[in-house]
């Protein structure tokens, strides 16, 4: 481990640590040094390395154990596969959210309520009363939509991994605020709504297919120009 410049101490600590975790120079569940250890290593202060470990602890990294000391969590880049999602082609982007969204429809149809669905129709009408030339509104109201819809499925893991790749789905959506992208219209988010308040899972999801296709069909046509 290398000593630090004055530059963005605790962001450069941060990494300095991570990087170590990163190429296990502590196995999971072993206890890191000491914060006077960490500091002298490091060459900053006390104060820049509990900093540090309290982010790192926040990402997943290091697990803080009150009167014990700081350990291990995970060795693996937590912010890899976000990365990745971010650098993948746009229509591999919305085939993963088509995947999600399809199966979140699915659950909600089995699990609907009278109180989901009169939710799902609020944030719909929400999303119509936004105005497309405030993009920012628009994909906020779009977006806590959809989100919905992952939410009714009653799925933690769905609604976690919807959560977690919330920054490229927020994307997908701006996308279709562009000329080259179709912008799927309110009768095609209705027919989602109407589908999952029938129960029929097989009409959820034909109806987010359908919701999706033109999206993905432009996608095509744009990929082979």
């Amino acid at each position: 481990m290398q000593s630090l410049s004055k530059t963005n101490l605790a962001d450069t600590a941060v990494e300095a640590i991570r990087t170590d975790i990163l190429a296990r120079r502590w196995a999971i569940g072993e206890k890191l040094p000491n914060e006077a250890a960490l500091s002298s290593m490091l060459s900053v202060s006390r104060g820049t390395v509990r900093e540090a470990v309290r982010v790192l602890a926040s990402q997943g990294y290091l697990e803080t154990r009150q009167g014990s000391g700081t350990y291990v969590l995970s060795t693996v880049d937590t912010a890899r596969p976000l990365t990745m999602a971010r650098r993948a082609g746009l229509r591999d982007q919305f085939e993963a959210r088509l995947a999600l969204d399809v199966e979140a429809a699915r659950l909600a149809a089995l699990r609907q309520t009278p109180t989901t669905v009169s939710r799902l129709r609020a944030l719909l009408s929400a999303r119509g009363h936004s105005e497309a030339s405030d993009r920012a509104a628009f994909i906020i109201s779009d977006f806590a939509f959809h989100q919905a819809v992952i939410a009714a499925s009653n799925n933690a893991v769905l609604i976690g991994m919807y959560d977690f790749f919330s920054t490229v789905i927020a994307e997908t959506i701006a996308a279709t605020l562009e000329d080259d992208l179709p912008e799927p219209d309110m009768a095609a988010h209705a027919a989602i709504v109407d589908a999952i308040e029938s129960g029929d899972p097989d009409k959820a999801d034909a109806a987010v297919r359908g919701f999706m296709a033109p999206v993905l069909a432009a996608l095509d046509k744009l990929l082979l120009s």
